[in-house]
């Protein structure tokens, strides 16, 4: 009898330890927030097919308390060769409203912040059906000064007329 309750008491033991273990495991998780920067070339806020990706571009990772909007975390990162990023976010922010904001262009010919496309927000939890702990935000983009000429091609092929170019 003795026996019993002692093999059942280090299984319980185990068991135990175990569930505190995946507990500590959910607590640090890790999400990477990826996506991409570009220069809109035919200055239409939106990417065709001769938008150019900017590598070492500025961008900057941002999560705030719903109520108040205390900044509770913050990550800046840079473009690689192909116009995107990765950025390591700790812990689930269910709580907090997380947006990836395109800080700096790295040319100076392609600037301009686009109106409603200099952030995007993005969810950083587990707990909205989501397993993979990579999270893809919309692209961030910049205007060029001046749209190139082969933007009325483009936009003609895609069945939309130029307004302004």
């Amino acid at each position: 009898m003795a026996k019993t309750c002692a093999v059942a008491a280090l299984i319980a033991t185990i068991f135990c330890l175990s569930s505190l273990l995946n507990l500590a495991q959910a607590t640090s998780e890790t999400f990477f927030v990826e996506g991409k920067v570009y220069c809109d070339t035919c200055r239409v806020q939106f990417e065709t097919k001769i938008s150019q990706p900017l590598a070492d571009s500025k961008v900057r990772l941002e999560c705030r308390k719903r109520e108040g909007g205390e900044l509770k975390y913050s990550f800046d990162g840079t473009t690689n060769s192909t116009g995107t990023y990765r950025l390591p976010v700790d812990g689930d922010r269910e709580e907090e409203i997380c947006e990836v904001v395109a800080l700096k262009s790295s040319r100076a010919d392609c600037s301009d912040l686009m109106a409603g496309y200099e952030r995007a927000r993005i969810t950083l939890t587990k707990k909205n059906g989501l397993a993979s702990i990579a999270r893809y935000p919309n692209p961030l983009g910049f205007m060029i000064k001046e749209a190139l000429p082969n933007c009325i091609v483009i936009l003609a092929e895609m069945g939309l007329v130029p307004l302004d170019l």
